[in-house]
């Protein structure tokens, strides 16, 4: 999809929690070969919320350092899109309650989005077009995640927290939207009914993520009538360190162009915001003119391609506010116990500090 009015990123921003702890740890616990996980997931550590952090914390956070790159009145903006899959409640609106601690105008619209992993890359479709339809002069686009698995299970090794946001305008970018293309099937990867998500093995790989990211990938250089020579950097979502190289070796493309967007090694799977935090790194270092490929994966099953090129005054935001390298890098590790806590695995009844 190609919008006819031409829109783009104005500002974006990160949030990663200070709190790590070391894959081979949580391997320990459950008597596992912590260097076999480690090898198979290639995921070395992943990031931890604080006992009072949750995905509407989080993304208050990220939207807080987008507003200041785009240096944009809150007043000026007229939607929020929220895309997670932990919401901090059943049924009240998580974008609520982040517009009302940013100050946003409580005449904009407001939503919530759901679609496992991609519902961040959702966000930014819906806050694109309503930009593109002159609805709204600036949208607000989020994906914020606190990522639960069952003790013991293999999604525990990867299951992470984090938070990214961009702000879409039509009137100032640093980075154009050049199209989308979205590609959706009914894919029982992955699904929960309760606390703790289940998932189907067997379909994880071939008929989910690597079907639905090739044919998304594909769709959109059609679209746009481009080759994969044309693009700079492709941000494939990353549930493993494993599975985005290894589709971009179906695609033929360079493992260079796919390599410096790669964070779960070291901050694990964030879910909704993944591939915005991948998208983000790039930003950080990309330069006028260079084409960024970011393509999620959200199980049940689906991909949002986006194509995005920058343009000169990205450089003039990078380093308004802290780079991702840098969050990743200010880090504190805990036990598991603490991990265990923090995560609200447990139900307490008081924090000591």
């Amino acid at each position: 999809m190609k919008t006819e009015k031409k829109v783009g990123i104005a500002g974006y921003g990160v949030y990663i929690p200070r709190y790590r702890i070391k894959i081979s740890d949580i391997a320990k616990v459950w008597g596992k070969d912590g260097g076999e996980i480690v090898n198979s997931l290639k995921i070395y550590e992943k990031t931890v919320p604080s006992h009072d952090e949750d995905s509407a914390t989080m993304a208050y956070e990220a939207i807080k350092y987008a507003l200041k790159r785009a240096m944009v009145d809150t007043k000026e903006i007229g939607a929020l899109y929220f895309g997670t899959e932990s919401k901090p409640f059943d049924v009240k609106p998580t974008s609520t309650i982040v517009a009302d601690a940013l100050s946003l105008p409580e005449t904009m619209l407001s939503c919530d989005i759901e679609f496992a992993c991609k519902a961040g890359t959702e966000a930014i479709e819906m806050a694109t077009g309503v930009v593109a339809s002159g609805m709204v002069n600036y949208s607000i686009a989020v994906g914020s995640d606190t990522a639960q698995a069952m003790p013991g299970d293999i999604l525990e090794y990867s299951a992470s927290s984090g938070a990214a946001a961009v702000i879409i305008s039509s009137e100032r970018y640093v980075a154009e939207i050049e199209g989308t293309f979205s590609y959706v099937t009914d894919t029982p990867d992955f699904f929960r009914r309760g606390k703790f998500p289940d998932h189907l093995e067997r379909f994880t790989g071939e008929e989910a993520y690597f079907k639905h990211i090739i044919n998304a990938t594909k769709g959109l250089l059609n679209e746009l009538s481009i080759e994969i020579e044309d693009v700079d950097y492709f941000v494939f979502h990353q549930p493993n360190g494993k599975f985005p190289l290894k589709v971009a070796s179906i695609l033929g493309i360079e493992k260079k162009k796919v390599e410096k967007g790669i964070l779960v090694d070291r901050i694990g799977n964030t879910y909704s915001a993944s591939t915005l935090i991948a998208l983000s790194k790039i930003l950080d270092i990309a330069k006028d003119g260079e084409r960024i490929f970011a393509v999620s994966y959200g199980s049940g099953a689906g991909s949002d391609a986006i194509s995005i090129v920058v343009n000169e005054s990205i450089e003039k935001i990078k380093r308004v506010a802290p780079t991702v390298e840098k969050m990743v890098k200010d880090c504190i590790y805990v036990d598991y116990p603490r991990y265990i806590l923090n995560n609200r695995i447990l139900e307490v009844k008081s924090w000591s500090q």
